[in-house]
């Protein structure tokens, strides 16, 4: 039986944990300090309520100017930037701006300055439907780096990364819904996401014409990083059965489950993990 360890911290306006296996205590607590310290350090530069971050610094940009970022700034508007090309804009960084302008702002990144460029309209940066997943991504590589391969980051029960399964167990045992779902899974080096109308109602909106998503109840998505999985699960709530059949067509290692009578149906390529 493996021996695990389980750290919770309270960030993002939402709950963290992370579970580490198969390390001695002191060591398996002073790496989720760490993880968390970096939580801590991810929030302060991607929340846009903070007034020194760089969302809300980028907020004061005009059209043609441009600002320099912080690395991991950079990095996760970097993959929301992908994930928006990826689903032909069914998922989007900045979906809050239809709240005060006609259309989506334009923005685009240069990699070489490190720097994102406003090109139209007012940019309005909401990552709550990535920002989750991307600080899971990165508290994984830093507890790769600290010799602690094995372990498990949950982002308030909505985002969950695993790295290598427990001593003796085929993964970590992951539910689709609440704690007691009945369809479980056995997690290792992979990544979960949920998005609902259970929790928030009718919050998820369609970029790209400004409509409540109304679509999908739940939608699920597995990939192999927490901030592909945020921004697909995101985007599988807008996107009809065709549109999702193309964009899933683009990654073998992408994985879509839609709610139907109760029971999460999959779609996509890839391998679905032993069933828990």
């Amino acid at each position: 039986m493996a021996d695990i360890r389980q750290f919770n911290y309270r960030a993002m306006a939402t709950h963290f944990e992370v579970r580490i296996a198969d390390e001695e205590r002191t060591y398996a607590a002073q790496a989720a300090q760490a993880a968390l310290d970096l939580l801590d350090r991810l929030e302060s530069r991607l929340s846009r309520f903070r007034s020194n971050s760089d969302m809300a610094q980028i907020a004061e940009l005009r059209p043609g100017e441009k600002m320099r970022l912080s690395e991991h700034a950079f990095a996760c508007l970097e993959i929301a930037k992908k994930m928006e090309q990826a689903t032909c804009g069914a998922f989007s960084a900045t979906p809050s701006a239809l709240q005060t302008q006609t259309s989506l702002p334009q923005w685009r990144l240069l990699r070489e300055e490190q720097s994102v460029v406003c090109e139209v309209g007012h940019l309005q940066f909401d990552l709550g439907a990535i920002g989750k997943g991307f600080a899971l991504d990165q508290m994984a590589e830093l507890l790769r780096n600290w010799d602690c391969p094995s372990f498990l980051l949950v982002a308030g029960g909505s985002s969950i990364l695993a790295g290598n399964a427990p001593k003796d167990s085929p993964g970590w045992s992951c539910g689709l819904g609440e704690d007691n779902a009945r369809q479980r899974f056995f997690l290792a080096h992979a990544s979960l996401s949920g998005s609902g109308l259970a929790v928030k109602g009718c919050h998820i909106v369609d970029p790209r014409n400004g409509q409540v998503a109304l679509r999908q109840n739940r939608a699920w998505a597995m990939t192999d990083m927490a901030a592909e999985s945020d921004a697909l699960s995101t985007a599988a709530m807008v996107l009809s059965e065709s549109e999702l059949e193309q964009v899933l067509a683009q990654d073998e290692s992408w994985l879509v489950f839609l709610e139907a009578a109760g029971i999460a149906v999959p779609k996509g390529r890839r391998t679905l993990p032993l069933q828990g």
